[in-house]
């Protein structure tokens, strides 16, 4: 089993910035990808961004709606992923999860180990 703490949300007003932490814990040997989904009430689920995790490289990928705006990295050392959300408008108002996930999942668009989410609320 894995376990995702995220950390880092809260209330922010627009143009600010924030800086969500993702602290995966246990029998992470082997997970390919880390990465955060968010959902608003009435919104469908949208991932936001994902990043490999193998040392050798990376890959990243960002939604459309958020890139040039939001940036994923990792610390390996530490088995944390970050997203530094910058210029942050009322829509990115969400509950922010972590996810976690080996390669023969997220080659189906699926993840195996899911955060509790945190809350992430843009307004003036």
């Amino acid at each position: 089993q894995v376990q995702l703490v995220e950390s880092g949300g809260g209330l922010v007003q627009p143009g600010g910035s924030l800086r969500l932490s993702c602290a995966a814990s246990g029998n992470i040997f082997g997970i390919y990808e880390m990465g955060w989904y968010r959902q608003a009430p009435g919104n469908e689920r949208e991932l936001v961004a994902t990043i490999t995790t193998f040392t050798s490289g990376r890959i990243i990928n960002y939604a459309d709606s958020v890139k040039g705006r939001f940036t994923i990295s990792r610390d390996n050392a530490k088995n944390t992923v970050y997203l530094q959300m910058n210029s942050l408008k009322p829509e990115d108002t969400a509950v922010y999860y972590c996810v976690a996930g080996f390669l023969q999942s997220t080659m189906k668009g699926n993840y195996d180990y899911w955060g509790q989410g945190t809350q992430v609320t843009v307004s003036s």
